[in-house]
């Protein structure tokens, strides 16, 4: 899908067709509509299909007419039965004329610039536009991170008293969240160092300021991910001992059932023998003393278990 923007008297505004110093916002696209897109802009239509592939790493390639920059930005792809975040590219290319947005998907960071949510947002400060984005796909790192801090803390909370395999699964895949998280971060922040000193990307002084804070958030939401990783890390690590500890105390009691269950069957063994002199033999009550004699051995080797910790 392709759509253009243009701010007109301090407002963002949809066009039906390209205008010089316009947004064009490419979402999804088919080969026609790169193909149009490449022609209208006179832009190599390999750096269009480099943001299209979800593999592509974050970077910045600065051609004789444009300039590509790709970062990675986060996505929620949680549902009912599982929590989970990753990243996809996002293609940003500056040409003399316009600025170009490329994504696979329609992203939360792209839509609230098309709904009037970004304040002093002019499609004709292209600058300030590419710093706007990234303060905003840095923000949204920040929020999902916070988001995957609570929903752990929750799920310990929820393991201590099921320790079922949902929570454990769950947890396994907000660990994954954040392993992609953690390296998009990292390859965002070597772009923003880029960025600071590439010469083809023009500064000015009323937007250093939100250069720096992009970089500041940027590097808080890495040192984030790594502490939310390794405390999630510890988490595994200190189910894994329990359940093996629980594990061990399950075994260590159907053990010693087994143990105090084999007394009466030893001794009613003994008792089916055809042989003579067996005890009560000849008494009516036999049966019943030979039962409670049995109880009380069981009482008391299951109270010097219970004792000694061993039941």
């Amino acid at each position: 899908m392709i759509a253009y923007y243009k701010t007109i008297n301090n407002k963002l505004t949809k066009l039906e067709s390209f205008e010089s110093g316009c947004w064009v916002n490419l979402t999804s696209p088919t080969i026609k509509e790169i193909n149009f897109i490449s022609d209208l802009l006179n832009i190599d239509i390999d750096s269009i299909k480099s943001a299209l592939d979800e593999e592509e790493r974050s970077r910045i390639d600065v051609e004789e007419n444009h300039t590509l920059i790709l970062i990675d930005i986060p996505i929620d792809e949680s549902d009912d039965s599982s929590l989970h975040y990753s990243t996809i590219p996002l293609g940003i290319i500056l040409t003399s004329n316009a600025i170009l947005t490329i994504c696979i998907n329609e992203t939360r960071v792209i839509n609230d610039f098309i709904k009037h949510n970004i304040k002093d947002f002019f499609t004709f400060m292209k600058t300030r536009f590419v710093f706007q984005i990234l303060h905003k796909n840095a923000s949204y790192y920040l929020f999902y991170l916070r988001k995957i801090n609570k929903m752990t803390t929750s799920i310990e909370k929820e393991i201590y008293s099921s320790m079922r395999n949902k929570q454990l699964i769950q947890l396994l895949e907000l660990e994954k969240s954040l392993i992609y998280f953690s390296t998009s971060l990292k390859s965002n922040e070597l772009v923003l160092k880029k960025i600071l000193r590439s010469p083809s990307i023009k500064k000015y002084e009323q937007d250093e300021d939100l250069l720096e804070d992009v970089i500041i958030e940027n590097k808080q939401a890495v040192e984030m991910a790594k502490i939310y990783g390794d405390i999630l890390s510890r988490i595994m690590d200190a189910f894994s001992a329990i359940i093996s500890n629980n594990q061990n105390r399950v075994m260590q009691f159907l053990t010693s059932i087994t143990l105090i269950t084999t007394i009466p069957t030893i001794i009613s063994g003994v008792f089916g023998m055809n042989v003579g002199g067996v005890p009560f033999f000849d008494n009516a009550n036999g049966f019943w003393y030979i039962n409670l004699i049995i109880s009380v051995i069981c009482l008391i080797i299951t109270l010097f278990m219970f004792r000694n910790k061993l039941l």
